[in-house]
């Protein structure tokens, strides 16, 4: 069985993530969830445990009740580790380096694939450095994915909107056997 980690960061596209979640988890694979602080304004870590069938990863320093390191133990368990959505900040911290928090900490440790799901507001999204972040993240190897155009969560219209969740979720089983498409140019 395929271990997929899928990171969840806070924005409002996160609730598509529960269902790439569950089509995941009922395709067969076992899913781990990483969800930020912020993720979790959106979307209580519960609606991810029911759908994964697994404890969701909030905090780094979270009590234990058994000795582990979850960031590495997740990062090392992964066949894949798809980040949905992928917001600026994650972006950013990820393309710079940093890990101040279980899911940047994670992506920091990870072998495996790794697969980038941005989704943001247009302008935040054309921002230079933004823009520049990606192309720093596809050229390390990492899959990021494209945004689709359409109406925005905040009214606006334009790049920005994340895939459909089935689009996202058949690239994630696609990069699981091997196979690529839809990647940014």
């Amino acid at each position: 069985m395929k271990n997929i980690v899928i990171g969840v960061s806070g924005g409002i596209a996160c609730y598509k993530t529960i269902e790439i979640v569950n089509q995941l988890k009922k395709d067969g694979y076992n899913v781990d969830v990483i969800m930020t602080k912020s993720a979790q304004e959106f979307v209580k870590p519960l609606t991810f445990q029911v759908m994964s069938g697994n404890i969701v990863v909030t905090d780094m320093f979270d009590p234990i009740d058994h000795w582990d390191t979850t960031h590495i133990d997740l990062a090392q368990k992964a066949d894949i580790f798809a980040i949905v959505p992928a917001t600026a900040n994650i972006i950013g911290k990820i393309a710079s380096g940093i890990a101040d928090d279980m899911l940047s900490t994670t992506v920091m440790v990870a072998k495996c694939p790794i697969i980038i799901a941005p989704a943001m507001n247009t302008a935040m999204y054309e921002n230079i450095f933004v823009q520049q972040n990606l192309k720093k993240l596809s050229d390390s190897g990492y899959h990021v994915l494209e945004t689709q155009e359409g109406l925005l969560a905040c009214g606006d219209e334009g790049k920005g909107k994340l895939l459909p969740w089935e689009v996202i979720t058949q690239y994630i089983k696609d990069i699981a056997e091997q196979k690529s498409k839809y990647l940014k140019s």
